[in-house]
């Protein structure tokens, strides 16, 4: 049961794939941070503010504060198209938790390994 060049490179590509999409045990997962950085490199986009906590809404200037920055939001989220998509995936999280994701990855990778073992033999 040989493997071919091109099912090596299969191998390779799918190990990189679940390396990249593998979710750690806090934050996001080297593949959507390289998405919410490649979106927005410059940071430029604004993102939405939580709400004010308990107590903080009597604060006039921080409520002003926090109402200018989400004007902000909302001015370029009204642009829509491309600038809208980009403020989504600037925000993005893992699609999945985190153990569930990794029972996918881990069936991909045995999916992907038998299928290109199997047609590695059949030649």
């Amino acid at each position: 049961m040989g493997l071919t060049r091109a099912g090596s490179w299969v191998l390779f590509l799918a190990v990189l794939v679940i390396v990249a999409a593998w979710p750690p045990a806090a934050g996001r997962s080297l593949a959507v941070k390289a998405v919410n950085l490649a979106v927005d490199p410059a940071d430029s986009l604004p993102v939405l503010p939580p709400q004010l906590g308990f107590g903080l809404s009597d604060d006039v200037q921080a409520v002003e504060m926090r109402d200018e920055i989400v004007r902000r939001y909302d001015e370029m989220y009204a642009l829509g198209g491309i600038t809208r998509a980009r403020m989504r995936l600037k925000v993005a999280q893992d699609p999945f938790n985190p153990v569930t994701e990794r029972q996918l990855l881990l069936v991909f990778g045995v999916v992907v390994a038998f299928l290109t073992l199997r047609s590695g033999s059949q030649r």
